[in-house]
């Protein structure tokens, strides 16, 4: 059944359970109907039995049969299809009706068929407890109920072929009718395209199995629209990012070949040049360090660390420009744990650096270290303007600025957060940012190892 589509399987799987029921109420009517034969010839026999005893019944040879013959007859003419036989003690015939019937002598009801003649023969002593009494045996003709039973039978498998039948096609038309809203998904999946990610389909008119599964496509497109924009938009920021530098290069470059210059102006103009081309491996080098985290390619070299011996001395890397700065700069707690140094080093210079930028002079950032029943917390905290809450989900994005104005700013790309989370994710944690009261703060947490 692999190569059958759904609906042919649901037809044939409706059709099977129709014609297993459809047989067995057959096989169970027919059960019953020879059942009821039986007992009415049961009756039949027994009241002709009776008969045949009063007529008959004080019978001591064969002899004795004569004066009762014609009465006999008469009440077997009253029956047509009944045979009577008389056989004495020993076995020797008295009476037989029907000359060619060789019905077995054997007391009680048994069925029996010969010349294409089905009987039903019925055996019992003429007077019973007697062990001298003749026997009697009386065979009714059953052929009219075998034939009725013959009839139902090929009526029944007539009824199973056709019921199947109908089954098969109504439960195929049924099918293909309750998966018209598979239909309608597949006719969605096979029309989208980066223009029609917006389709939706609509939950109100499929059935409540399959709910679940259109809110699942719907909520796939959702993110599919999502991931696109953010594509798009990333796109347009690596476009922008690049546009200046290169623009850079190629005005300074033809500014200067345009004419005959001393040699310093030559030199000052490469060492303008190499700021942007060390600038523009800066961002490619960290656009592949991107990419390789989103394809889990990243690899840790995790070892022990003691992370306020490592905050240290990031804060005494930072001292000076955050003496510039009238910012001071506090660590708090202490921790252990499995990482990779460098990269660790890495993610936390990013957040001092950002933290750095927009902290307000006279003002203090914090890193505070807490091991938790959940895991280990640090947070770097800043006070300073609020970031506005719209912002905040989109600040991991990569060339994300919460303000725009601040492009201007040669030496950041706006990949330093992204980074920053691949980092953390990189080791199995897991970031976010808090602002509000005057303080932003970004929370790390890693798992308890």
């Amino acid at each position: 059944m692999r190569g059958l589509s759904l609906t042919a399987r649901l037809g044939l799987l409706f059709a099977a359970c129709t014609a297993t029921v459809s047989l067995l109420a057959g096989v169970l009517f027919t059960r019953a109907s020879e059942a009821h034969f039986i007992e009415l010839d049961q009756q039949l026999l027994d009241r002709r039995l009776a008969a045949f005893r009063t007529l008959v019944g004080d019978l001591r040879a064969p002899d004795d049969l004569a004066p009762r013959l014609e009465a006999l007859m008469a009440e077997l003419r009253l029956h047509p299809d009944l045979a009577l036989r008389l056989e004495g003690a020993d076995g020797q015939y008295w009476f037989n009706s029907a000359e060619g019937l060789r019905a077995p002598g054997r007391d009680g009801l048994q069925d029996w068929q010969q010349e294409g003649v089905d009987y039903r023969v019925y055996g019992a002593p003429l007077r019973p407890g007697d062990p001298s009494s003749p026997r009697l045996s009386l065979a009714l003709d059953i052929t009219h109920h075998q034939h009725f039973l013959e009839r139902m039978q090929r009526l029944i498998w007539l009824t199973v072929g056709l019921s199947a039948l109908a089954t098969a096609l109504l439960g195929a038309w049924a099918a293909r009718s309750g998966l018209r809203p598979l239909h309608r998904m597949a006719d969605v999946a096979s029309g989208v395209s980066a223009r029609s990610l917006t389709t939706r389909l609509d939950e109100q008119d499929v059935p409540g199995e399959l709910v679940e599964l259109v809110r699942a496509f719907n909520a796939m497109l959702g993110r599919l629209d999502d991931a696109f924009q953010r594509l798009s938009a990333f796109s347009a920021d690596i476009a922008h990012e690049l546009r200046t530098p290169l623009s850079n290069l190629l005005t300074q470059t033809q500014v200067i070949l345009a004419q005959d210059r001393p040699l310093e102006d030559y030199r000052e103009a490469l060492h303008s040049n190499l700021e942007e081309l060390q600038r523009l491996a800066q961002m490619v080098g960290d656009m592949l360090f991107l990419a390789k985290a989103e394809h889990g390619l990243l690899t840790t070299r995790r070892q022990p660390l003691e992370l306020a011996t490592e905050l240290d001395a990031l804060l005494d890397y930072f001292a000076a420009i955050a003496e510039d700065r009238r910012v001071t700069l506090v660590r708090e707690g202490d921790a252990q744990f499995l990482a990779d140094r460098d990269m660790l080093r890495r993610a936390l210079s990013n957040l001092l650096d950002n933290a750095l930028r927009f902290t307000p002079p006279g003002g203090l950032i914090r890193l505070d270290l807490a091991t938790r029943s959940d895991g280990l917390y640090l947070t770097v905290a800043n006070n300073g303007e609020d970031i506005p809450a719209e912002f905040l989900p989109r600040l991991f994005d990569r060339f994300f600025r919460a303000d725009p104005a601040r492009r201007e700013g040669r030496e950041h790309a706006g990949l330093g957060l992204a980074i920053t989370r691949s980092i953390v994710q990189a080791h199995g944690g897991e970031i976010h940012c808090e602002s509000s009261g005057g303080w932003t703060r970004f929370i790390l947490r890693f798992p308890a190892t």
